[in-house]
């Protein structure tokens, strides 16, 4: 049975880059008769603010959209995210690192999708872990692990590589996980078979992929799709003050009229659906 989720961060309003993204997922898990789920992403510290939650239920509901059970909050999960953290480090897959990231982009020498790779300056050292950001080693990760593949239902199988993303953190100083890791260990929870996301996180699958090689867990099909963007080519963002979906929905407008607009592709003045992403400034 197919499982889809939409996994919105409670940090800013839904906008219309939302509900695309909420449409695709949805549509995809209806057109198999399978489930489409809720998840909120909540661990983002004082980003995070609860009250947003109830008007992201409005929102979904405005457009049309139902998901099955309860929302799924990441808060709750806090232990679940801990123990594998704990489990990667008594693997000897783990080394703390207390780099600034001043000092990352001073010191790194390449890119990466994430932005500079980290030049390893912690790894091998004696590293007091209290108050530290955990890393992966990238290097044993992949050895320990050998030759992976995954399979993206646009762009097919794909071979892993997350080595382009260099030894990441997946135990934040302040959290006990990265997105990596929280969102990878939330869609095998969820029994998520097809993970739903914008061309945005193609990379990010080249790590997840290897995570769920080394923690034994289920692998997903993926499906990344196209975003919209504004007019200088950049998704939209909650930042950049996008058009919320709650001042559109208390504006009167039709939601289901909009997510009609949206599937099939009829889109606001300045806004293009874009298979592409420019990732400046």
């Amino acid at each position: 049975m197919t499982r889809t989720r939409f996994a919105p961060s409670p940090n800013g309003p839904l906008h219309l880059g939302h509900a695309y993204a909420a449409i695709v997922a949805h549509d995809r898990a209806e057109r198999d008769g399978g489930e489409f789920r809720l998840r909120i992403e909540d661990i983002d510290g004082a980003r995070s603010r609860p009250e947003l939650v109830p008007e992201f239920l409005a929102d979904l509901t405005w457009l049309g959209l139902a998901w099955r059970g309860e929302p799924v909050f990441q808060s709750a999960r806090l232990q679940r995210y801990a123990a594998a953290g704990e489990r990667l480090r008594a693997m000897g897959l783990l080394y703390p690192c207390r780099c600034t990231r001043a000092q990352i982009e001073a010191a790194a020498r390449e890119q990466g999708p994430d932005g500079p790779i980290y030049p390893g300056t912690c790894r091998g050292l004696s590293v007091d872990p209290a108050g530290a950001a955990w890393r992966l080693d990238m290097a044993q990760a992949i050895a320990r692990s050998g030759p992976l593949a995954w399979v993206d239902e646009c762009a097919g199988v794909q071979q892993s590589r997350p080595e382009l993303f260099g030894d990441v953190v997946l135990v934040r100083k302040d959290l006990p996980a990265s997105y990596h890791l929280a969102a990878t260990l939330d869609d095998a929870a969820d029994g998520i078979t097809l993970v739903t996301r914008g061309l945005d996180l193609f990379a990010a699958t080249h790590v997840h992929r290897l995570l769920q090689a080394l923690l034994d867990l289920p692998v997903p099909t993926w499906h990344h799709h196209a975003l919209l963007v504004e007019g200088d080519g950049r998704k939209l963002a909650k930042r950049r003050n996008a058009p919320s979906l709650a001042d559109r929905r208390r504006a009167g407008e039709d939601g289901r009229a909009l997510a009609a607009a949206l599937r099939a592709g009829c889109l606001p003045a300045g806004i293009s659906l874009s298979k592409s992403l420019h990732t400046g400034p």
